[in-house]
């Protein structure tokens, strides 16, 4: 019988254990995560507005329910946790489902100021993740600047024009709300460094920010017009041929007065946070130019647009994992088919998939059959690996070490706290937004 350890309950994690017990009848399968709560980034990274997307959970949950699927929450791996070498003598194989834990900086002048923090931050915050230990994102903001034109952007700029009639039936926590319910914040501009038909968002996301209340999207013609491809769109794929089909159509809008204003910026570079009074006032661009090659490059012409509150949105990277080697270049971990590559040679025993396998691209479908190859190339060693003799079921070897996992009744006491807390509210379901919170429920203690 083959057992095998799943590093992370996020899509990758739950889509590499779906394809284990689809794939192989007798194989037990531990999903362990360092959180106490499962589903990873379709939890604490999925807007509180998305909720068609969120309700992917439900698909999740049926897999950590299987009969031969256990949930480990709470389970670090690493430093701090259980070294990764003791995880791979408890298991005849181990696969590596981490995603990508850390945002790029942009590596400017005034990066570090007051006001300025990472979208992964702010996600994070909005999205009760109980690592978040930062607070007051929009206090004193009447400006933000969102750099960066992805879907993690969009959703950003989004959340900050939200009103808290539309915020409040979901699963946002009560702090944030609060936040967001007395924020001034009235003007939100998204920037990207290059042009329209380079944007990374998609166009389902794009639409919908023409589709909140009281909100104005701005997009200056000018700008599409520096854009070769803006001006004969016939030649784009079609994602990005429909982005500007949108952005054309609001460039061409009337201005309107309402409460928001989202302005779509191009071919704008950050190069430094200007401060004001010992925090970010302004966002200094350099106006940039197609470089004819598929870049941009710069002008020596600026723009300082002015902000309160920066957030940079350009892209997530992974982190080294303890006894595995890293490519620091494309914050992977090298493999080939999903064995992990150790000094150039797969070892069979250790294996990956996710961001932390191919960087962070594609979306959440995409994990399905990334998942799938890994698990081909374990079940293809499956013969080998067995041959380790499992003395122990390592829930038993983990919790006399003194680790004690969060199992999956710990998570329904999670579920129910949440439901609870949010009647008392007068609110649907509220996530608890901290690991005293989390772990007060799991214990059934009162909050």
């Amino acid at each position: 019988m083959l057992r095998v350890a799943v590093v992370g309950s996020g899509p990758s994690g739950c889509y590499t254990a779906q394809s284990l017990v689809q794939q192989d009848p007798d194989v037990l399968v531990d999903v362990l995560d360092r959180l106490p709560c499962p589903y990873g980034l379709v939890r604490y990274g999925v807007a509180p507005d998305h909720e068609k997307i969120k309700s992917l959970q439900t698909t999740l949950r049926t897999i950590l329910e299987h009969e031969r699927v256990r949930f480990l929450g709470g389970v670090g791996i690493g430093p701090g946790g259980v070294p990764a070498a003791r995880l791979r003598e408890l298991y005849h194989a181990v696969v590596y489902c981490v995603g990508a834990a850390t945002d790029r900086h942009l590596g400017i002048p005034g990066e570090e100021l007051p006001g300025s923090w990472s979208a992964t931050e702010f996600v994070s915050w909005y999205s009760a993740h109980p690592d978040s230990a930062a607070d007051g994102f929009v206090a004193g903001a009447r400006s933000a600047v969102v750099i960066g034109v992805g879907n993690v952007a969009v959703d950003v700029a989004r959340m900050l024009a939200r009103g808290v009639s539309e915020l409040s039936p979901t699963d946002i926590p009560h702090p944030a709300l609060t936040a967001l319910a007395a924020s001034r914040v009235t003007e939100v501009h998204m920037v990207g460094r290059r042009g329209p038909s380079q944007a990374r968002f998609t166009t389902k996301e794009l639409r919908e920010l023409g589709s909140l209340p009281d909100t104005e999207v701005a997009v200056r013609a000018e700008e599409l017009a520096r854009d070769p491809a803006c001006l004969d769109p016939s030649a784009l794929a079609a994602p990005q041929r429909r982005n500007v089909e949108v952005l054309r159509g609001w460039a061409a809008a009337e201005p309107r007065q309402s409460a928001h204003r989202i302005s779509l910026r191009f071919f704008l570079r950050p190069v430094e946070l200007l401060a004001d009074k010992g925090r970010v006032g302004a966002v200094r661009f350099e106006r940039t130019v197609p470089d004819g090659r598929g870049g941009v490059r710069g002008t020596g012409e600026f723009e300082d647009i002015e902000a309160q509150l920066v957030l940079r949105s350009v892209g997530y990277r992974g982190m080294p994992v303890e006894g595995l080697p890293f490519d620091p270049e494309s914050g992977t971990v090298p493999h080939v088919d999903g064995r992990v590559l150790h000094a150039g040679s797969a070892v069979p025993g250790e294996y990956v998939a996710g961001w932390i396998k191919r960087g962070p691209t594609g979306v959440i479908g995409t994990n399905r059959p990334d998942a799938k190859e890994t698990v081909g190339s374990l079940l293809a060693d499956a013969p080998t690996l067995v041959h380790k003799d499992l003395r122990e079921d390592p829930l038993v070897a983990l919790r006399a070490a003194g680790v004690e996992p969060v199992e999956w009744a710990g998570w329904c006491a999670i579920e129910r706290a949440e439901a609870e807390l949010g009647k008392s509210l007068g609110r649907g379901v509220v996530k608890l937004p901290d690991w005293r919170s989390l772990m007060n429920a799991v214990n059934g203690q009162v909050r």
